[in-house]
């Protein structure tokens, strides 16, 4: 079995973080976590409909490469169908994030995506895809538009990094190894992080791939593969880091393989029998959010009473954008093919 795959050692007191390093991973998983709690409840009040696919338990991941290694706002983040995370941690608003779940004219993709389609040309947040493996080759294309307007335009301000996040059953696709073989021969400045959460829906991953280790086939495509402890935010921020600046340099892509676990069911209409209780014990026991505020305590970068503090104003926050979704119209019907075709700015 998967979970029992060693899991690898990361040695935190070499992180050499500061205080305002380690809070702002803090309150970038703080935020996932409730925010994700909050639309479980909406969806369950009937304030959501749809698929909706929750992130609890996988915070260290996005908070680790978005927040820990890359520059919000400038470089590119292409996601999945699990995507509010991802928006939250490239920076879209939570109200923006929480109006497009309500389906309003507010939300960051105009109440036209929903769930699955999260959407930011603000953010550089390139999109939720609902089709599995579907953005990687998107990502591909905005690490490659990167690369041509450096080397042939000459835009020398032209040097952002790309993060393709995607499940391990996408790794079976054939965007998978189409895209990274281009990538690796093109040399693009792109991270494919692969969330290996174990299931791919309630397919579990050993049974369904040749080669379990996914970050090893990094290695037919002569491109550098790491296996990183996706509970451990500090671990992924070391790993992303080295991953984003071999990018920036122009040496090309790195596959990630990022061991996490989804706490709740595939989606919020599974009721999650697959797994077993002990399975699902062993990855609870991995929380990386507790184990982020061990580490900070254990460190003396911060107190209890601050996280918990952060803890209060994360939840303000949710709990405004709820407000604010409630109170935001839905898009007019005199609306409904705009956006269909780009509008000139």
């Amino acid at each position: 079995m998967l979970q029992e795959r060693t899991l690898p050692v990361f040695d935190t007191t070499t992180a050499q973080i500061t205080t305002e390093v380690g809070l702002r991973l803090y309150e970038d998983m703080m935020l996932g976590r409730l925010f994700e709690d909050k639309c479980a409840e909406m969806y369950y009040r009937g304030k959501m409909f749809g698929f909706v696919h929750l992130y609890n338990g996988q915070e260290g991941v996005s908070s680790g490469v978005i927040q820990g290694s890359m520059r919000p706002g400038e470089d590119f983040v292409c996601s999945t169908y699990r995507d509010h995370v991802h928006a939250l941690s490239a920076g879209v608003p939570a109200k923006e994030v929480m109006a497009e779940l309500f389906g309003k004219a507010t939300g960051c993709s105009k109440g036209r995506g929903g769930s699955m389609h999260m959407f930011s040309a603000e953010h550089r947040m390139l999109g939720g895809y609902a089709f599995v493996a579907e953005g990687i080759p998107v990502a591909a294309g905005a690490a490659f538009q990167t690369k041509y307007r450096r080397e042939v335009l000459g835009d020398e301000t032209s040097n952002q990094v790309t993060a393709c996040f995607f499940g391990d059953g996408a790794c079976n696709n054939g965007q998978f190894f189409e895209t990274l073989n281009m990538a690796a021969l093109w040399k693009l400045p792109i991270l494919f992080v692969v969330e290996n959460n174990k299931w791919a829906i309630g397919m579990a991953h050993e049974r369904a791939t040749s080669q379990p280790e996914i970050y090893k086939k990094a290695s037919v495509f002569n491109m550098v593969g790491v296996e990183v402890d996706g509970m451990d935010v500090l671990a992924v921020r070391a790993v992303a880091q080295e991953a984003v600046a071999r990018a920036r340099a122009g040496e090309g892509p790195t596959l990630i393989e990022a061991l996490t676990y989804r706490f709740r069911g595939h989606s919020l209409a599974d009721p999650d029998e697959m797994r077993s209780q002990v399975e699902k014990e062993f990855w609870f026991a991995r929380d990386p959010i507790k184990k982020l505020a061990a580490y900070l305590v254990e460190q003396n970068l911060t107190k209890l009473e601050e996280l918990k503090s952060i803890e209060r104003q994360v939840q303000q926050v949710v709990d405004e954008a709820v407000k604010f979704a409630e109170s935001s119209p839905e898009p007019d019907k005199s609306e409904l093919y705009r956006f269909v075709f780009a509008e000139d700015k």
